[in-house]
């Protein structure tokens, strides 16, 4: 997870924003790193950002933590996280490319950046209600999304575009801009706390949330008010260059581009433990795709 119909782009959450953003966001505030020494024999660096929950948190209790460090000891190695106050979208960029670690979690499959193995899960974009409100949204032309005027939504995201494409962007900027205390997302990463948007709809401030189903997750698991989280329909309205916009993401690990020897060891122990993955995942709440989707 894109924000211009049917390219690809990095997850997440900083999924999900289109690569020449994430290549403004980086060259605007570049930052010398501090060599890393090289991962002794039996060690597995994972770069992550400590304050990406649900994805990643200095504590390991984000679930691609748990994830990295599954896969790891499966591989018979121990895992060392390089963790960084900095957004996820610049670790392959300062982190890995420059050798302070080996593996980026939650790249999506072929970002061209780097090389990925093969996806340990693959999600997509949902909308999450309100369970007595009996909202159920089956196509982006029905009625009841037309009447909506208070949406959650990532800035630079698929829900974001496709707002734009059916004509509900602009009645719904403002409150969008208002989760991020009216910052500008120009030239900066600005991230719309998944927590937050959650809490949104389970207060009645908004009618609905749209993200990426892994990153909403845990909250609507864990909210007192019963909520709902369902797939949202395919864009089936392509533009006029023929494009329509993408809402689900197969999620993988990434290493360096030549690093053929780690991919294969790692492509391995994915295999190995995509049962326990799976378990972890639905453990999460996260709403699961088969490959083919």
């Amino acid at each position: 997870m894109s924000n211009i119909k049917s390219e690809k782009n990095g997850r997440r959450p900083w999924r999900r924003l289109a690569p020449a953003t994430i290549g403004a966001l980086a060259a605007s505030c570049a930052l010398a790193q501090a060599a890393q020494p090289a991962a002794p024999a039996g060690e597995l660096r994972i770069c992550a950002s400590e304050n990406e929950a649900p994805y990643s948190i200095k504590d390991g209790t984000g679930f691609e933590n748990r994830i990295a460090a599954l896969v790891a000891e499966t591989m018979g190695r121990k895992p060392v996280f390089i963790y960084t106050s900095r957004p996820a979208i610049y670790l392959v960029r300062d982190y890995l490319d420059k050798d302070q670690c080996d593996v980026v979690m939650g790249l999506d499959a072929g970002d061209d950046r780097v090389l990925t193995t093969r996806p340990y899960y693959r999600s997509g974009y949902v909308f999450v209600t309100r369970i007595d409100r009996d909202i159920r949204i089956r196509s982006w032309d029905d009625d009841r999304l037309a009447e909506m005027s208070r949406l959650a939504v990532p800035l630079g995201s698929p829900a974001e575009a496709m707002l734009k494409a059916i004509g509900k962007f602009e009645n719904n900027m403002n409150y969008m801009y208002s989760l991020v205390n009216f910052r500008s997302p120009r030239n900066q990463y600005v991230r719309v706390d998944p927590a937050r948007m959650v809490n949104e709809v389970a207060q009645g401030n908004a009618d609905a949330a749209i993200a990426f189903g892994a990153e909403v997750a845990r909250y609507v698991k864990s909210s007192v008010v019963p909520l709902r989280m369902e797939l949202v329909p395919k864009d089936t309205v392509p533009d006029a260059s023929g494009k329509t916009i993408e809402f689900n993401y197969g999620e993988s690990m990434a290493v360096r581009k030549g690093d053929t020897r780690l991919l294969a060891a790692l492509d391995a122990a994915i295999a190995k433990a995509q049962p326990r993955i799976t378990k972890l995942l639905e453990e999460e709440g996260v709403p699961l795709l088969r490959e083919a989707s």
